[in-house]
């Protein structure tokens, strides 16, 4: 309160109230708590709010690891951008065309959203973008692809499992005859076997098409001397040549260590370097870290421009969006195959290079 002195003057009664207020706060007697600063995170709630990238925490993140688990490309869903979801984002980037770069902004978000929704919205209507006016969209545009459904996207999948050498009718109607396709090209790839076509299955397909489409082959592997080649062994394993040079030698005991773990979409790359499978960009990333040649795991499309171009004397890596593989010291490192040879990642046969790029460790 006011000194009595200054209760008897003639203030009016509202400059009494603000006297009042004055002395108060220079006694102390009021406290006005301080603004506290908004966290941008907090602040972003709703996915779009923000651009994301890796270390990202928050509502947003969560929302859009769910999109990217809807359309089938796995990712850990507890709203922390780590190392696994920036893989999981590349992915998704490279199924819709954009630039890979692991950084969530606008585009990545307007196309991770249509992708989605565009998959539940066709899920309930037989005839798809074919009879909504989106005829002109491209495989990835919606996500995922059903029985049923019909539109240029679904003409695409049946041009690019032609290529595969999955023969089906290119009629732009996801009927019978596709779904056994897509299942045969499922359980070749040891994707799931459930004719829905998801983000998983158009990367592999995607891959597959254009190693088949570019008429173009890589180089071959550089021919080595008879006492160079690595052999496998009756258990199964690769056995490097003794002139082999250390970090071949590494390579090929670290390949060793997982040549017969399973095959799992995306495994290898949230939890790198031990995991319980590994896809093939993953299992080639493990054997090159066991030579301190890589500290995180690559994607298949990032392989043709690392490291140094074109084949090398003891390893040469063959990439492209879909997959890739590596020829070491003679005898071939791949996912692909492993079915013929026992659930073996090391086969002695090699294949054909059309479609891929080619790269090897600097100096090897």
């Amino acid at each position: 309160m006011l000194p009595s002195r200054l209760r008897r003057s003639r203030f009016t009664p509202t400059q009494r109230r603000f006297a009042n207020i004055a002395c108060a706060l220079a006694l102390g007697v009021v406290a006005v708590p301080a603004a506290a600063p908004v966290s941008p995170a907090l602040a972003a709630q709703n996915l779009g709010d923000r651009s994301l990238r890796l270390g990202d925490k928050g509502k947003d993140v969560k929302e859009m690891q769910q999109l990217l688990v809807q359309v089938g490309i796995k990712t850990k869903v507890d709203g922390e951008f780590g190392a696994g979801t920036k893989k999981a984002v590349e992915r998704f980037q490279t199924i819709a065309r954009l630039e890979a770069s692991g950084a969530v902004g606008k585009k990545t978000i307007a196309a991770l959203r249509q992708a989605a929704s565009g998959g539940d919205a066709a899920a309930n209507d037989a005839g798809g973008y074919g009879s909504t006016g989106h005829s002109t969209r491209s495989l990835g545009d919606r996500l995922p692809l059903r029985p049923g459904m019909s539109g240029h996207d679904v003409k695409v999948l049946q041009d690019f499992l032609g290529r595969a050498g999955f023969k089906v009718r290119i009629d732009g109607e996801f009927g019978s005859g596709t779904t056994s396709a897509v299942k045969k090209f499922e359980k070749a790839n040891k994707l799931p076997v459930d004719a829905v076509v998801d983000g998983a299955d158009v990367e592999v397909l995607r891959g597959q098409a254009s190693a088949d489409k570019d008429a173009a082959a890589a180089p071959a592997p550089l021919k080595l001397g008879p006492g160079d080649k690595a052999t496998i062994g009756s258990d199964g394993l690769a056995i490097a040549p003794a002139s082999a040079p250390a970090a071949v030698k590494q390579i090929i005991a670290a390949g060793n260590k997982i040549a017969f773990k399973p095959y799992i979409y995306g495994g290898g790359h949230a939890k790198f370097p031990d995991d319980k499978g590994y896809d093939c960009s993953s299992s080639l990333s493990y054997a090159l870290h066991g030579a301190g040649l890589l500290k995180a795991s690559l994607v298949s499309g990032d392989f043709p421009s690392w490291g140094t171009k074109g084949p090398g004397k003891w390893i040469s890596i063959y990439g492209n969006s879909g997959h890739v593989y590596m020829v070491v010291a003679g005898l071939r490192y791949d996912t692909s195959g492993m079915k013929q040879d026992g659930g073996n990642r090391w086969h002695k046969s090699l294949r054909p290079t059309s479609g891929y790029g080619v790269s090897h460790p600097t100096g090897l």
